[in-house]
């Protein structure tokens, strides 16, 4: 099948375009989001540091420096369709070296495997959202992109809680606390078995993710031009010979970099912040469910109001700033609070409600990141995906901050990340020019 303009697609064959893609987004949430139990169980079985134990995140995003580019000029030789299970495939190959990296506790094949799972997922992001974005009008992309982060935060919710149960036992917390007393080799014993729980369900995952690539290659998924110009646009763009001659773009990436890196700080740091404040392991491991669920409840309102009542913009705008505002509260206002259950400090809480500021963010940026590229969309997006090495880098950062300071006053690293998306969604998202007196 040859490409289709997205313009000349039917109401059915968007609607299926959009549930397929949705399991996409599904895919993407819960293989990224169940690192947040994979840290501090590996920190756990393999005996590492904080910031050790966020090399999981960095081993698993820094895919997205590595593979974002080439991922575009992937898709254009394959199609979108043979792309996607190329994809899916490596994917597969990087889960299923969790099988031997298990065998033999070692960390450096699990990193491995991660990293690879990275790289097939940073073809189909680079894949999917560009597509989209486009599938429809402009002016509800954000709507689009909420229904889609609605599959992705809800794989999200589900997934540390399905692999938590698989792998953590209720009597582990008792064993956790006795793991310095031991002698060595009952403490060798007792990790080697513990980490040997992730083959059963990385095993599934291998299967699941293979036989995932054949059926969107056999799907009914269109193969859609991503990258058409009308007249005024080609005549715009007709001087550009560099991704770099378009600064909206550049700077959406760098906003893309923060934003998600605040995200998965949000998410994959909040249990060990937890278990700072004495709840174990056990109670801790719901919370980046709840971070998750803040940003599912943004996205339904969003889904809601926007474009009827609140502009995709407005809505970016007031997001960044929550933001802001919510990370101040962290580090500043303290004191034991009760609810739900669950006796902590309420910054705990304010962390949990990042997922609200969070929510609207990426489906704000991309719109107006994309906008005008015409025949340069699928690099552009490509550029975009690179992005998301942020969410390797920053939880590093914060891993250091940690282990040199305290789990909390890691949360600084949120603030000037805050700033500069403010900046964005108020002024860069306008910046056509790196010749800031030109208008």
């Amino acid at each position: 099948m040859g490409n289709t303009h997205a313009g000349t697609l039917r109401k059915r064959e968007v609607a299926i375009s959009l549930v397929i893609i949705g399991m996409l987004f599904f895919v993407f949430g819960f293989v990224s989001w169940v690192n947040a139990i994979l840290i501090p169980y590996f920190r756990i079985a393999c005996e590492l540091t904080h910031f050790e134990s966020y090399l999981v995140t960095f081993a698993f995003y820094i895919a997205y420096l590595v593979m974002s580019v080439p991922s575009a000029y992937l898709i254009r030789r394959l199609g979108f369709k043979r792309g996607i299970m190329a994809g899916f495939w490596v994917m597969a190959l990087g889960a299923l070296l969790f099988i031997p990296a298990a065998l033999y506790r070692a960390y450096p094949l699990f990193l491995t495997g991660l990293f690879t799972i990275g790289l097939g997922l940073a073809v189909l992001q680079t894949a999917a959202n560009p597509y989209v974005t486009i599938l429809g009008k402009p002016e509800r992309a954000a709507q689009r992109i909420s229904i889609m982060g609605i599959f992705n935060k809800g794989a999200g919710i589900i997934a540390p809680l399905v692999l938590g149960a698989v792998v953590l036992k209720a009597d582990d917390s008792a064993l956790f606390a006795q793991l310095s007393g031991m002698a060595d080799d009952a403490r060798a014993a007792f990790l080697d078995a513990l980490i040997r729980r992730v083959i059963p369900p990385y095993a599934i995952i291998t299967i699941v993710l293979f036989l995932l690539g054949l059926t969107v290659r056999y799907s009914a998924l269109p193969e859609i031009n991503t990258e058409a110009e009308n007249e005024e646009l080609a005549v715009a763009n007709a001087g550009k010979k560099s991704i770099l001659q378009f600064p909206h773009l550049i700077l959406g990436a760098v906003a893309i970099f923060l934003h998600v890196g605040t995200q998965v700080i949000a998410v994959d740091t909040i249990i060990g912040y937890a278990d700072s404040m004495g709840l174990s392991l056990q109670q801790a491991k719901v919370f980046p469910s709840f971070t998750l669920f803040a940003t599912i409840t943004g996205y339904v309102i969003g889904i809601i109001v926007i474009p009827r009542w609140v502009s995709q913009l407005h809505a970016l705008q007031f997001c960044t700033l929550l933001g802001s505002v919510l990370t101040c509260c962290i580090l500043l206002l303290q004191g034991s609070v009760q609810l739900f259950g669950y006796s902590a400090d309420i910054s705990l809480w304010f962390v949990v409600l990042l997922g609200l500021a969070n929510s609207l963010v990426w489906a704000g940026i991309w719109p107006w990141a994309l906008k005008d590229l015409g025949r340069y969309t699928k690099l552009g997006a490509s550029v975009m995906i690179m992005g998301l090495c942020g969410n390797a880098i920053l939880p590093l950062i914060y891993g250091r901050l940690a282990d040199l300071y305290s789990v909390r006053a890691g949360y600084i690293i949120l603030l000037p990340c805050y700033m500069y998306l403010v900046f964005y969604a108020f002024k860069g998202y306008r910046i056509k020019t790196w010749n800031l007196l030109k208008k």
